[in-house]
């Protein structure tokens, strides 16, 4: 065994079905009582009925989390939280709505409680990523870790098919880049694998039955592994290249990790062969980037970064942001070779 650092992340989670209904104690549990409800536009209806439950627990509904956490989005939600006096958040939906929960935390400290209705993940990381004048910047602080995630496997049956894909293949890559981080260690690597084979099970079950309980139960359980990876250990030149992409180039988050997710495994393949044959042997194949993409492709994922909204122009740009402050990677990080992954994630070229 080699010598490891694994650092455990405070949180609790609740995981089941119909778990909503535990949402009033565990704001008392927190010590609160004036909860401010976050969501997107798209899922305001929901948030209202959440309001309603909360009745005199609520302050609010806050629904304009935006896609990429846009600083100016958070200014005007924080105006809301001072306004309401709200002494917590309860952020329900995906990831846009997650990263608002976190951004108001990361300014206020205010106690977050996350209910996930997607496979994002990012719900157990200490990392917030925000967008500010087309730059889009990460950072890791304990502080936007939410202290309840609350699972509702029921919450996830009106996940269309095909959002459920690109979603669960985003989770997907938190937990293959954990796989050959710097400070990647057995636990974590164990939690990886055991969360893209649940994703990888789960997925095409979805696709034939969106109504599969028990297709739907991996999924969620599986997005919590690799979203617990993904919080416990560095990112590399796949999460990189699509904080770049989205917050430069407002591709869709989801969506953008599915394409880009084979191309990055391929260009770290020759350096991270133990991470590979994990991955290969979590989706059940016998080549990795191979395995990712068919993967995408035989859900009806998309495969070509152009399907998505990117121009070719903008790919020279894309290499010299990505390239301009790289994080750690296994393999180093070379403009001409960026260039042409990011060329084959274009062309969906199988790897």
């Amino acid at each position: 065994m080699q010598p490891f650092i694994y650092n455990a992340l405070p949180g609790r989670v609740i995981f089941g079905s119909g778990t909503l209904s535990q949402l009033e104690q565990e704001i008392t549990n927190l010590g609160c009582s004036r909860a401010l409800v976050l969501t997107t536009s798209q899922q305001r209806d929901a948030g209202e009925r959440l309001v309603k439950q909360l009745g005199d627990k609520s302050v609010g509904l806050y629904a304009n989390a935006t896609m990429h956490t846009p600083v100016e989005v958070t200014r005007e939600a924080l105006d809301v939280v001072a306004k309401s006096k709200a002494d917590c958040v309860v952020a329900l939906g995906g990831g846009s709505t997650i990263g608002l929960g976190k951004a108001i935390a990361l300014n206020t400290d205010l106690p977050q409680i996350v209910i996930p209705t997607t496979y994002a993940g990012s719900e157990a990381t200490p990392i917030i990523g925000q967008t500010e004048n087309g730059l889009k910047t990460t950072q890791r602080a304990l502080k936007v870790l939410p202290e309840v995630i609350l699972y509702d496997v029921d919450l996830t049956f009106s996940l269309p098919p095909q959002i459920s894909v690109t979603s669960g293949l985003n989770a997907i890559a938190h937990a293959v880049e954990a796989l050959y981080a710097k400070d990647a260690n057995p636990l974590i690597s164990q939690l990886a694998e055991q969360g893209i084979a649940a994703l990888a099970r789960a997925l095409p079950r979805i696709v034939f039955d969106p109504e599969d309980r028990e297709a739907r139960s991996d999924a969620l359980f599986g997005a919590w592994a690799c979203g617990v990876c993904l919080g416990a250990v560095g990112m590399s030149i796949h999460h990189k290249l699509c904080h770049t992409l989205g917050g430069s180039f407002n591709l869709p988050h989801a969506e953008t990790h599915t394409v880009v997710l084979p191309h990055a495994a391929a260009y770290n393949a020759s350096a991270t062969p133990e991470a590979m044959a994990r991955v290969a042997r979590a989706l059940g194949v016998t080549d990795a980037p191979q395995g990712l993409y068919d993967l995408a492709a035989s859900l009806g994922a998309p495969t070509r970064l152009e399907q998505i909204g990117m121009r070719q122009d903008d790919l020279p740009r894309a290499v010299e942001i990505a390239c301009a402050s790289p994080y750690w990677n296994p393999r180093p990080i070379e403009a001409e070779a960026i260039g042409h992954l990011l060329a084959n994630a274009f062309a969906g070229k199988r790897p």
